[in-house]
Formats: C-alpha cells, sequence, structure tokens
C-alpha cells in the first residue's frame, strides 16, 4: 500500500470503500522531523494495507484541520468509520503510531476534535 496525499486519485478510490480506517498525518515540508518520519510512515503504510494513510502537508491543506491546532510535529489523527478515534502528536518514532494503531484495533468511541465534519469529501476534492 502506499501513502496518499489529499486529492489523489487513488485516495479518492480508497475512500469509496466501506468501513474506512485512516491514518492521517499532519506534517510540514519544512519539518526536519517531517522529512525523516515521512520514509517511515510509508514502510508502516505498506505493511498495513487495511488502513489508508494519508500524508496531509498543513501548509498545502489548511483547510483539512478545521479548528484543530498544529503545535507540533507530527500530529496523527486516527480515524475509524467517519468517526475519530484519536487526534494529537506524538514523538517522531514509528514504533509510537504502529502501538497507537494495534490498541485502535479494540472497539472505542469517538474522540472530539475540531477536524472539520467533512473531512473526509475534503480529501478527495484538495
Amino acid at each position: 500500500m502506499t501513502l496518499h496525499l489529499p486529492g489523489a486519485t487513488a485516495l479518492i478510490e480508497r475512500l469509496k470503500e466501506p468501513k474506512q480506517r485512516l491514518a492521517l498525518c499532519f506534517c510540514a515540508a519544512w519539518c526536519d522531523a517531517c522529512k525523516a518520519y515521512k520514509p517511515k510512515l510509508e514502510v508502516l503504510a505498506s505493511q498495513h494495507p487495511d488502513i489508508c494513510f494519508v500524508w496531509i502537508d498543513i501548509e498545502d491543506h489548511p483547510d483539512l484541520l478545521g479548528d484543530e491546532d498544529v503545535e507540533n510535529f507530527p500530529t496523527v489523527g486516527i480515524i475509524e468509520d467517519g468517526s475519530v478515534r484519536f487526534m494529537g502528536t506524538l514523538l517522531p518514532h514509528i514504533e509510537h503510531l504502529e502501538r497507537l494503531l494495534e490498541a485502535m484495533r479494540a472497539p472505542g468511541k469517538a474522540q472530539a476534535c475540531g477536524l472539520p465534519d467533512d473531512l473526509l469529501r475534503l480529501l478527495t476534492h484538495a
């Protein structure tokens, strides 16, 4: 599997599938930690084809944040069936995201956050 970018044809097709699990990584091109994190995230995406990984540059796509503030990188959002299960900053160690994704396999409730209600639609039209 691949690391998708907002608006990409492959992402648009993937979002049409039912019961989506998304891992959104909000980063910035100028951020050295993000530059180092991205290749590791690509490897993680290839290991989890059941999860749709999306790389979102917050300067290119600020509309995808809605009212959410990104103060540190990487900031990660986990969305399952349209509900936000996690939204927050992680240390830039891919192992932390791996453990979080494993923990998210258990049923749970949505987390309140400021992401736009129509984020999935916005991702397809970015």
